[in-house]
Order: C-alpha cells, then structure tokens, then sequence
C-alpha cells in the first residue's frame, strides 16, 4: 500500500495543490496496479500529526509520501533532511504560531528521508517535470510533519518515507506573479516518485546538491 498525503488551503488560498496533486497520484497509481490511498491533512501543528498517525495505522502502508506547498519554488522539491526545528513565520490554520521550539523535545537533530531522491530525480527530469533535491523543508508545518513522518517510521523499518514540496499550480502562480506547474503534472510527479521509491530500496549515486 502506497499513502499519500497533502495539506488543506493554508495562508490565505482557495486551494492547496498538494491535496490535489495527492489525489491525483493515488489515481494513476491505482490504474497501474498500485494499492494506493490519499489523505487530506490538516495545516495544523497540533492536528497533521495526528491524522497522519491515524493514516499510517489504518492503511498499513509500505510507503509513505507527505507533499506541501512552497509558493515560490518552480520545481518538485525532493526534500532531503527534516529538522528538529519549529519558527513559524505566520500562524497555522488553528491560530498556532510557535517559534523556535524543537518538532520533539529530546528528539534527533534532523531526520534524512528515507526516499531514493535523486533516483526520483532522475525519473521526473526524465519526464520533463522540473525537480531539485531540496536540502530545507522550511520550519512550519510542513517540515514540522516531515519530522514527525521520519521519527514515527524510525521504530518501523520496513515503511519508506518523506517528503515533497510543489510549486504553486498555474493558476496561483499567475495570481501571484511566481512560477506555477499544472496540478496534473504535480500529480504525476508524485506517482513517479512513488515508483521510483518501489523500483528503488538503495538510491543511486548523481551530483544533485546546492553550493547554498
């Protein structure tokens, strides 16, 4: 079983792209033979957590692949490392803005995905989705459940996890003058991704890192 999962509308959207996107990927997935399943997760530090929790116990699922929004960002970013870190720059949708808090009390310093990122890479750029290994997931909600994905699965080490971060679709990116992607490219990033993290249980070996 494959799980998805993406984020409600957060920051003042009318949608989020990442649920989109989540639904979508558990779609083509499951039309190619894939037990896949979506869940929608609420941008909320105390909630998100909780329903991704519930998710991974009532699907059982072999591989876990969370996805948010980075307004801004022009390409699929595989995220590399989540960090014990929590500065919230604007409030969750429950009204919560904790700022520099660690995810964990106690907990690691950072967690590396357990994703085969740059084979992942290799296979979007190989389909003509922009992509980059992103070596920061942020300190809100987002990194925050990266985290709590990567330290709930470090007791279960037969499910793959991480995360991916998606621009803006079209649509919001020409609302606000940044870069956009078709949400049914996004969709098909992630169902890629999924295969790749399948095909792939020991990542290749391809520069694919930031001199900043």
């Amino acid at each position: 079983m494959i799980l998805l999962t993406g984020f409600e509308p957060f920051g003042g959207e009318a949608s989020n792209p990442s649920w989109a996107a989540a639904r979508g990927a558990a779609d083509r997935l499951a039309s190619e033979g894939y037990e896949a399943a979506a869940v929608e997760l609420p941008c909320s530090f105390a909630e998100a957590p909780v329903a991704l929790a519930a998710a991974v116990e009532q699907f059982h699922p072999r591989l876990v692949l969370c996805a948010g929004q980075a307004g801004g960002r022009s390409a699929i970013s595989l995220e590399r490392v989540a960090i014990n870190l929590v500065d919230a720059r604007i409030p969750d949708n429950r009204g919560e803005q904790p700022v520099d808090r660690p995810v964990r009390d106690g907990g690691p310093a950072a967690y590396f995905t357990s994703l085969p990122v740059k084979a992942a890479l290799m296979k979007l750029t190989g389909a003509g989705i922009p992509a980059e290994v992103s070596q920061t997931a942020g300190t809100y909600v987002c990194n925050f459940l990266f985290y709590t994905l990567m330290d709930l699965l470090a007791s279960r080490g037969n499910i793959t996890g991480g995360f991916v971060h998606v621009p803006y679709s079209t649509g919001q990116g020409a609302v606000h003058g940044k870069p956009g992607l078709k949400v049914g490219s996004m969709a098909t990033a992630l169902a890629l991704i999924a295969v790749a993290a399948l095909e792939n249980p020991v990542d290749i070996e391809v520069p694919a890192g930031a001199e900043h």
